[in-house]
C-alpha cells in the first residue's frame, strides 16, 4: 500500500513553465515500499505511445530544480518525461528523512522505469534515463542492472561512492584516512541514536568564505541564490544526514558498468572540478554505443540549468537513435 504524500498544488519550480507541455504530479513506489513523487511532462497534442525518460539529480537537489528543467525541455521535444525526488527527500516518502543509499537510490531509477512501463501512453520498448551530478553515477549503475533501459545520459556526473571513500581527486585514498572517517561517522551514529534524530551535515556553506575553493562558489551560485534556491532542496538548506556517507564508503556503485549493453552518453563540462568522474566512468564502458561529450569551457553547475550550454539537440538525437526495439 502506497503512503499518501502531501504534494504541492502550485507551480513552485525555479524555472518558468513551458507553454509547449502539459504538467501533472504523479506518484509511484519502489521495491522497498517507498512512494516517490514526480512531475510528469507531456508534449501538448501528443498521441499514441511515446518514448519516455526518467530524470533525477543533482545529488541533494529536488525535482523543482535541474531535473525538472531537463524533463520539461525533453518533453518539448516529444518525449513523455518524469522528474522525481529520490527516496527520503523532497516530496517523496521514506523515513528517516535526508538519507542517501547507493542501493535504494539506484532502485529509485528502476522503479521509475516500472512506472513508465505500466503507463498506457508509453512505449515500454523506448525508455531512457538522465542522471545529473551524483545521480549520473546512479543512472549508470541502474543501466548496469536494468535491461529495460535503452539509453542513459549521465550529465556532470559524480561517483558518490568514490568521492566518499577516496576524497576529491582520490586525495584521501588510504586505509588510514578511511578508518578515521569511519571512526567519526560511527561516533556520530551513537550521538544520533541517543538523540533520537539524525544530525544534518549542512548544505552549501553560507555565508560563502572569501577563500572558498572555486567549486564551492560554483555550488553557492546555484543553490544559494535566486538562480536555483528551493525550500525543499537539501543543498539549499540543511543538507544530508551526516551518516549517509557510511554506505557510500563501503559499496562502490560502478562495479559492473563495463557490462552495460545499452547506449550511454556521458557529458561533462570540460572545466568542471568533477570532470575526472566522467572521464574515468567512460573508460570503463564497453561497446560502440558509448560516448563521452566534453562541453568546452563549462563548469560543473553550467550543466544544471544553462540552456545555452546544455546540448539538448544532442540529447534528443541520442535518445531517438537508441530507443528502438
Amino acid at each position: 500500500m502506497e503512503e499518501v504524500l502531501n504534494l504541492t498544488k502550485e507551480w513552485d519550480k525555479v524555472f518558468p513553465k513551458s507553454e509547449k507541455v502539459n504538467h501533472q504530479k504523479v506518484t509511484f513506489h519502489n521495491r522497498y515500499g517507498i512512494t516517490l513523487a514526480a512531475d510528469m511532462y507531456t508534449p501538448k497534442n501528443a498521441k499514441g505511445k511515446l518514448a519516455a525518460i526518467a530524470v533525477c539529480g543533482p545529488f541533494g537537489a529536488v525535482k523543482e530544480q535541474s531535473s525538472g528543467l531537463y524533463a520539461m525541455l525533453m518533453a518539448e521535444r516529444g518525449f513523455l518525461t518524469i522528474a522525481f525526488d529520490p527516496s527520503f527527500t523532497g516530496e517523496s516518502g521514506g523515513q528517516p528523512r535526508y538519507v542517501a543509499s547507493p542501493d535504494i537510490n539506484t532502485e529509485d531509477f528502476c522503479a521509475a522505469v516500472d512506472y513508465l512501463c505500466c503507463r498506457d501512453d508509453v512505449d515500454e520498448n523506448k525508455i531512457g534515463i538522465i542522471g545529473i551530478c551524483g545521480w549520473g553515477g546512479m543512472a549508470i549503475n541502474a543501466a548496469a542492472i536494468d535491461t529495460r533501459i535503452k539509453a542513459t545520459v549521465a550529465s556532470t556526473m559524480y561517483d558518490m561512492t568514490r568521492v566518499n571513500a577516496k576524497g576529491y581527486f582520490d586525495g584521501a585514498d588510504s586505509e588510514q584516512a578511511r578508518y578515521e572517517t569511519k571512526q567519526a561517522l560511527n561516533a556520530q551514529r551513537i550521538r544520533d541514536y541517543k538523540n533520537g534524530s539524525y544530525e544534518l551535515g549542512g548544505g552549501v556553506v553560507d555565508p560563502l568564505p572569501d577563500d572558498a575553493p572555486f567549486f564551492v562558489k560554483d555550488y553557492y551560485d546555484y543553490y544559494k541564490t535566486k538562480r536555483g534556491y528551493h525550500k525543499r532542496s537539501l543543498n539549499s538548506n540543511g543538507g544530508w544526514n551526516k551518516t549517509s556517507a557510511l554506505s557510500f564508503i563501503n559499496m562502490p556503485i560502478l562495479a559492473y558498468s563495463n557490462e552495460i549493453r545499452s547506449a550511454v552518453l556521458v557529458m561533462h563540462g570540460e572545466k568542471a572540478h568533477s570532470c575526472y568522474f566522467s572521464k574515468d566512468a567512460y573508460k570503463n564502458l564497453k561497446g560502440d554505443n558509448k560516448e563521452l561529450l566534453l562541453i568546452p569551457n563549462a563548469v560543473h553547475t553550467d550543466l544544471y540549468d544553462r540552456t545555452d550550454i546544455i546540448p539538448f539537440d544532442k540529447l534528443e538525437s541520442f535518445f531517438k537513435a537508441n530507443m528502438h526495439e
